[in-house]
């Protein structure tokens, strides 16, 4: 996860550069101390901010600058040069601000600013909300929750922050769940998204309660365990749950569906004493897990009803490279067929055939969850119905996340996204609009996702297209795959291709402003 470089790398930026050396619209990586910076020039001005992405430590030198910002090549987070600000998620912490000087032809990097607490940092940056609410209940500390609160604090607003978290273990980086972490190649303390600490010291209050209703006309949440917590706005950020296959004729099976820490957990320890397992659906969550459990030496089967793995996310190409893919890593295939059952030996398919597992994981997709929504009123349909500013048909409540249905900036049809960045970026604007700020999530869709060691970036939103453009050779670990609808790009798929990726997310982001 991290850069690979241990050491300081390229020129000694306190000791300076030659002015010239630094031109327009171009960035340079140096060091202060120990310390990796990044010097750019915008519009003949010098800044300098750490250089390495606070995700996962990506070169922030091989990004894209736009406008006063710099993006990772990774995975598009985004941070202000003048301030080291994270702006855009999958980001959460601000990186180092450095002073910069221009003396005699030489441009030198001074000390670093950084803010201890989001309140400062609001502060420093004169942030303060137009609409100040006497607190903020958000339900779900998933990447749109956990974003939300942390919005809240970075828009300047000081009253109660109430963050309903049922799980015992802090807010954590789910998407490693199905690769690193479970592939055995992370460490757990890699997984919660801050410290412990965080949350006491920025007044975030984490409740470790289920909400189990919402009353609108008083404002209201109740809790399972019978008590009631008042809001002055309601920011609903509950995520989705795991499509559950009816395996009502197994016995014994160890069978597992990963959403949760717990989950990827119960996966490891099963997979410590299993040689074979069986991966019921090739989503890009069933591939992921396959490609983790192979990476722990298990002899891994999928089985799915499509032919050719994620052929209407990625198309025929690009899915018929991943499933060569996984055939080159050993991972056997059964397509075109649906599993009946599972038991302590083996899963039998809908034709009868029988494959030996030790243990099953299944991973068909999700659903919303939506049953709070709808016992309070809500409108609700396959999501909660959101408009453009993630606000619901009730002054005060926003939903955000997997489960929001919002509309589409390109063309006004309602979507809903199961992405993690794309619900952290809706966490951050429902908090500001809940302060006021009338903000519409107009954020192009992202997601990466991985499989042994190649990554798919993804930009845009494609659930049809009548054409596909391929440049390149997905083989050779260099290809971007355009999907068209009446002769315009909506989404593109990269391998190798970081820049080409970063490009299309600003030109999705210029366009649909107008």
């Amino acid at each position: 996860m991290g850069s690979g470089n241990d050491g300081p790398q390229g020129p000694d930026l306190a000791a300076g550069i030659a002015s010239a050396e630094l031109k327009d619209g171009a960035m340079i990586e140096g060091h202060v101390g120990e310390a990796a910076v990044l010097v750019a020039r915008i519009d003949g001005t010098a800044y300098a901010i750490g250089a390495k992405c606070t995700h996962y430590g990506g070169p922030l030198v091989q990004g894209l600058l736009s406008g006063s910002t710099v993006r990772c090549p990774w995975h598009h987070a985004c941070f202000d040069l003048r301030t080291g600000e994270a702006l855009l998620a999958p980001a959460l912490n601000d990186t180092a601000s450095y002073t910069v000087e221009e003396r005699e032809g030489r441009l030198c990097v001074g000390g670093s600013r950084q803010a201890t607490t989001l309140a400062d940092a609001a502060k420093a940056r004169g942030r303060q909300p137009s609409v100040t609410p006497e607190s903020v209940v958000i339900v779900g500390a998933g990447a749109a929750g956990c974003a939300a609160a942390e919005g809240l604090r970075r828009e300047g607003y000081e009253r109660k922050v109430v963050l309903l978290d049922a799980e015992e273990v802090a807010p954590y980086d789910r998407p490693n769940l199905s690769k690193d972490y479970l592939a055995g190649n992370a460490p757990e303390e890699w997984i919660p998204l801050h410290p412990s600490s965080f949350y006491e010291e920025n007044d975030i209050l984490r409740v470790r309660r289920n909400a189990v209703g919402v009353n609108v006309r008083d404002g209201t949440v109740a809790l399972d365990n019978g008590t009631d917590v008042p809001y002055g706005a309601l920011i609903l950020a509950p995520g989705a749950e795991p499509v559950q296959l009816d395996l009502s004729e197994s016995r014994g099976a160890r069978v597992h569906y990963l959403r949760s820490l717990a989950d990827s957990r119960a996966i490891i320890a099963s997979a410590k004493s299993a040689e074979r397992a069986v991966v019921i659906g090739a989503s890009f969550i069933g591939l992921e897990v396959a490609a983790s459990l192979r990476t722990r030496g298990l002899e891994v089967h999928v089985v799915a009803p499509e032919s050719v793995p994620l052929e209407k996310q990625l198309g025929t190409e690009l899915g018929a490279f991943v499933l060569r893919l996984h055939e080159e890593h050993g991972v056997v295939f059964h397509p075109g067929r649906t599993a009946r059952h599972a038991d302590g030996n083996d899963v039998t398919l809908d034709d009868g055939t029988r494959i030996a597992a030790d243990m099953v994981v299944v991973g068909v997709g999700v659903r919303p969850r939506v049953a709070l929504a709808q016992s309070a009123g809500l409108a609700v349909d396959n999501g909660i119905l959101v408009d453009a500013q993630l606000a619901t048909e009730v002054a005060g409540v926003f939903a955000a996340g997997d489960v929001a249905r919002f509309p589409d900036p390109r063309n006004g049809e309602r979507i809903r996204i199961e992405h993690w960045v794309v619900a952290q970026r809706m966490g951050r604007v429902a908090a500001a609009n809940v302060l006021g700020a009338a903000r519409p999530f107009t954020a192009a869709p992202f997601f990466w996702s991985q499989h042994y060691d190649l990554s798919i970036r993804y930009v845009g939103q494609a659930k049809r297209w009548d054409g596909v453009e391929v440049a390149g050779d997905p083989a050779e670990r260099d290809c971007a795959v355009r999907y068209l609808r009446n002769g315009n790009a909506v989404a593109l798929a990269t391998i190798g291709r970081d820049a080409e990726s970063l490009s299309a997310e600003v030109a999705w982001e210029e366009e649909v402003r107008g």
